[in-house]
C-alpha cells in the first residue's frame, strides 16, 4: 500500500488521503485501528522516514492531508491550522438544494455527537456555495421526488465534523454521512445512483512554507467516485471558477 503523493520537499509532504483512511491511531489506546489503514504509519513505511501529523482528515472523507518532516515545520504548520491561516477548499454532495451562497455561523459542542452536553460550544463558522443541483423523480422518505445539492465549501474554523454538522444543521445532511445523515437518501444514492460513501473531498490546502514562506496551493485528485458524482450532476467543477 502507497499514497499519491501531491507534493514534497525537505520540510513537508502532502499525499491523497483516500477515504476510510485514519490519520494516525486514536490517542484513546482502547480504540485500535489496523496498521493498514493507518495514514502515519504506512507513509512513515513508505517514505522511510520520520512523519509529523499537523491537522486531521476524518476517517470517511477523502483529500489533501499534510505531514511535516521536521519538528520546526510541523510547529510552523499547525500554528498556521490554529490561526486560521490555512485556507481550506472541500466539495460534497448535501440533501435537498441549498442556497446559492451563504456563511454558516453556528457554535458547535466540542465534542462529537452523543456527549454535547457535557462539553462547552465553540465558534464554528463555514462558508458554502451551491454550484449544481439534481432533481430526480423517485420519492424518497417524506419526499416526492429526490433534490440534491453539489457545494463548494470553505471552512474557515476547523472543528470535528464541522461540515457534516453544519450542513446536518441546515437540515441539508450530506450524502452517505452515517452519523448526522438521512440514511434512506443514503441507501438510495448507493442502490439507485451506484455511489456510496461520505460525499465530502477537501480538495485543495494552501498555506505559507514553513522555511520560505511563499504561499504554496496543493489540490487533489477526483477519484472514480466524485467522476460519478459529476456525470450525474453533469458538470465538472474548478476550483476558482466560483470564489468564495
Amino acid at each position: 500500500m502507497s499514497f499519491k503523493i501531491l507534493y514534497q520537499d525537505p520540510c513537508l509532504v502532502v499525499i491523497e488521503k483516500p477515504a476510510g483512511f485514519h490519520v494516525h491511531p486514536p490517542e484513546n489506546s482502547v480504540h485500535k485501528i489496523p496498521a493498514g489503514l493507518n495514514c502515519l504509519q504506512v507513509l512513515r513505511n513508505q517514505l522511510n522516514t520520520y512523519l509529523y501529523p499537523v491537522h486531521r482528515l476524518d476517517r470517511a472523507t477523502s483529500g489533501v492531508l499534510i505531514f511535516a518532516l521536521t519538528p520546526e515545520s510541523a510547529r510552523s504548520l499547525a500554528g498556521q491550522f490554529k490561526s486560521r491561516g490555512v485556507r481550506k477548499v472541500y466539495y460534497c454532495v448535501a440533501r435537498g438544494w441549498v442556497e446559492e451562497r451563504g456563511v454558516i455561523d453556528s457554535s458547535l459542542a466540542s465534542v462529537v455527537k452523543g456527549e454535547e452536553h457535557q462539553s462547552e460550544r465553540v465558534e464554528a463558522i463555514t462558508h458554502f456555495e451551491s454550484l449544481a443541483q439534481l432533481e430526480l423523480p423517485q420519492s424518497v422518505g417524506r419526499y416526492t421526488t429526490a433534490r440534491y445539492s453539489l457545494v463548494r465549501v470553505v471552512p474557515e474554523t476547523g472543528r470535528m465534523h464541522q461540515i457534516r454538522r453544519h450542513f446536518a444543521h441546515l437540515r441539508h445532511p450530506l450524502l452517505g454521512d452515517t452519523v448526522y445523515g438521512d440514511g434512506k437518501q443514503n441507501r438510495f444514492f448507493k442502490e439507485q445512483l451506484k455511489i456510496q460513501g461520505l460525499m465530502l473531498k477537501a480538495y485543495s490546502l494552501e498555506f505559507q512554507h514553513p522555511e520560505t514562506g511563499q504561499t504554496v496551493r496543493v489540490q487533489g485528485r477526483w477519484n472514480h467516485v466524485w467522476h460519478q458524482v459529476f456525470d450525474v450532476f453533469g458538470v465538472c467543477p474548478i476550483d476558482g471558477m466560483l470564489p468564495l
